[in-house]
């Protein structure tokens, strides 16, 4: 089939195809079948999802990194459990300490009431007020005696009959209850006095006896720190003393051998030069240079002779190494020489074969431009469309 025919399609309905002596029969439907291909439907379109899932198929599933980030989500909820329970414990302790400091308020508030309370009860009673004489009769304020109605007229009606019977009795038991009342304070209020001195009678002895105790403790210590300071300077005056004796001997010792050093170089054959110093130091395999007198002349002839024939040796050796080196210097030479004709070779060799390496690169260029132009001018002249490429992955199989 060639892709430039065109190619059509015949659209009539397979049932249009049948014979026509064939009829349609309605057949019982088996529901075991129906079940068996709706489950195989369902296992493809759930095995579709798993094969076509870009997430699986591309990056796959780390179970090390999930279980570490299930690890870290699992931590992460525990500490924010932890933290809440620790904000809700700090949460009960304010509102504990709200609740005590509200508390210790209503009392303060009430006590401030009962003792004002006490206070207008004991200071501001209405006995003692300036209207007391027009309301109680106290001092004479109306001139008269209200104990006699006949003081005042018919239409007066001050004093009625019965009335102000028994008031100064009354008014003396009311005095004689307020006495007792204020004898009971004055003792009360003398009671906490004397409690009140008694307590700060005795935080002043235990403050006493706590300064006693501190003072007896430093005096301790001070004392603990003299001892200690007393019995490292003797034993850093000892050490001084040891030190200075020690000193002494080596300086004694030095001096002796100091002495004796002097002694043996004045009384050695060193300083005196004997001449018996000479010939017992030549009997010996090597002659010590303190005791060494000058050579002799055999000895000087021997050592002038033995330098001239290290000396022509020298030269010989030097001749030797001077042909050895020209010799050297002329094999170089010859070598640079080759390698400098063998790297022309090389370079000329390189330059024709990357010549015909370029002429066959450019005859493989020029073949396939002319496939490319015959793959789009020639053959690939009918272009898919959108639906050619629907047909693609619609199965799992």
């Amino acid at each position: 089939l060639d892709l430039n025919d065109n190619v059509t399609y015949n659209d009539t309905p397979a049932d249009n195809l049948l014979p026509a002596r064939m009829h349609k029969v309605d057949l019982p439907v088996d529901e075991a079948a129906v079940e068996a291909v709706r489950r195989r439907r369902s296992a493809e379109a759930a095995r579709q999802t798993r094969i076509f899932s870009t997430r699986n198929r591309v990056m796959g599933l780390d179970l090390h990194a999930l279980e570490r980030q299930v690890a870290e989500r699992r931590e992460r909820v525990a500490m924010d459990k932890q933290r809440d329970m620790a904000h809700d414990a700090l949460r009960v302790s304010f509102d504990e300490m709200l609740m005590r400091q509200q508390k210790e308020e209503e009392d303060m508030r009430r006590g401030l009431a009962r003792d004002l309370v006490q206070y207008r009860a004991m200071h501001q009673r209405a006995e003692d007020s300036r209207e007391a004489d027009l309301k109680c009769n106290h001092q004479g304020a109306l001139g008269v005696d209200v104990s006699a109605p006949e003081s005042f007229g018919p239409a007066s009606m001050q004093v009625f009959q019965g009335e102000g019977v028994g008031e100064d009795e009354r008014k003396r038991a009311q005095m004689e209850m307020n006495e007792r009342v204020l004898r009971a304070q004055r003792e009360e209020r003398d009671k906490q006095k004397r409690e009140y001195k008694h307590k700060e009678l005795l935080r002043c002895r235990e403050l006493l006896q706590h300064d006693l105790r501190v003072a007896q403790l430093d005096a301790l210590e001070t004392e603990c720190k003299r001892a200690a300071c007393i019995a490292l300077k003797s034993y850093n005056q000892a050490q001084a003393e040891e030190r200075l004796e020690r000193e002494k001997q080596d300086k004694l010792r030095q001096e002796e051998e100091g002495l004796a050093e002097m002694l043996h170089m004045v009384t050695s054959d060193l300083l005196t030069e004997c001449p018996e110093a000479a010939v017992r130091a030549g009997a010996a395999p090597r002659v010590p240079p303190d005791h060494w007198k000058g050579m002799g002349p055999e000895q000087l002839s021997a050592i002038y002779r033995q330098r001239e024939e290290q000396r022509a040796e020298r030269e010989r050796h030097t001749q030797l190494e001077r042909q050895r080196e020209k010799a050297w210097d002329l094999l170089q030479l010859q070598q640079a020489r080759q390698q400098v004709e063998e790297e022309s070779r090389v370079r000329e060799t390189e330059k024709e074969r990357r010549v015909k390496l370029d002429r066959y690169n450019q005859q493989l260029a020029k073949e396939q431009r002319a496939h490319q132009q015959y793959l789009k001018t020639e053959l690939y002249t009918n272009q898919p469309a959108a639906h050619y490429f629907t047909q693609f992955s619609t199965s799992s199989r």
